[in-house]
């Protein structure tokens, strides 16, 4: 075995690749290196610095060391998928194509034995599978109807370059997701759906939300209020007491609204009835 050195890594893996019959999952792993191939172009990768391994249904890509993952990440997030959209859009419903994909890193080792390809191993390695075989990767993808791929990061590819924020990486769109295995929980990134629970380290802080606006109260209509000092009873009976306008005045007395009412005669007042000499008439 080969001392081991440090690759990024690449794993694709297409949906539901086992439904599919013979003709059309050629299709599809023609088309998924394609994909690929396009994709590391886009991120300025010569072929001289990537190693591939056909996984039937996927492909292991191992990147030397001397290539930028934020290039790698920017190819990932744009040209990618453009190429998978461009594809559906031509291709039969049994030929469609969604891809589930994790970008890692790590201490990888060649071992390739006689008579046989492939034989990468390292225990990296078999992290970045157990992200990309994960449901929270499987069940992302499945929600999202609308798109053809999603890609999950390693924890080092996170802190090493998501988190910085470098040109056409944005760590706020990103949401940290724990991904149980059989021996622990990974910590891993994946990039879009909805918003993550708590704020990964790092990110901006998000904009300030403005509280929902306040109905204005209708203005009361213009007209007169009275202040009635009593106990007033309304349909032919009598508001005793003094009334009080807004803009002001008084009325004294008694008011009748609707009805008579039947005041006792009054007694007249001593000045009543005299003549200027104050006699009575």
């Amino acid at each position: 075995m080969r001392e081991p050195v440090n690759r990024t890594i690449l794993l694709l893996d297409i949906e539901r690749f086992s439904r599919r019959d013979d003709v059309v999952q050629a299709v599809l792993r023609r088309t998924l290196n394609t994909v690929v191939d396009q994709t590391l172009v886009a991120a300025g990768v010569e072929a001289t610095q990537q190693y591939r391994e056909d996984r039937g249904d996927g492909l292991i890509v191992l990147l030397s060391g001397d290539v930028a993952k934020t290039a790698v990440l920017r190819s990932l997030l744009t040209t990618t998928p453009e190429l998978l959209h461009d594809h559906n859009r031509l291709a039969s419903g049994s030929a469609q194509m969604r891809l589930r994909i994790v970008l890692s890193a790590g201490e990888v080792a060649h071992d390739p034995q006689t008579g046989t390809t492939g034989g990468v191993v390292g225990h990296d390695l078999n992290q970045a599978f157990r992200l990309l075989d994960s449901d929270a990767l499987r069940e992302a993808l499945a929600g999202r109807t609308d798109e053809n791929c999603v890609l999950a990061v390693s924890a080092p590819v996170y802190e090493g370059v998501v988190r910085h924020g470098h040109r056409g990486v944005r760590p706020e769109l990103f949401r940290p997701a724990d991904v149980k295995v059989k021996d622990g929980v990974l910590s891993a990134w994946i990039h879009g759906g909805e918003e993550p629970r708590e704020r990964p380290v790092g990110a901006p802080s998000p904009a300030p939300t403005r509280a929902p606006e306040q109905p204005v109260p209708p203005e009361r209509p213009a007209g007169a209020v009275f202040h009635f000092h009593g106990a007033p009873v309304i349909h032919g009976s009598v508001v005793g007491g003094d009334q009080h306008g807004v803009s002001g005045g008084q009325v004294t007395g008694d008011v009748v609204l609707g009805g008579s009412v039947t005041k006792p005669a009054r007694a007249p007042r001593a000045d009543e009835g005299r003549t200027d000499d104050g006699s009575r008439p």
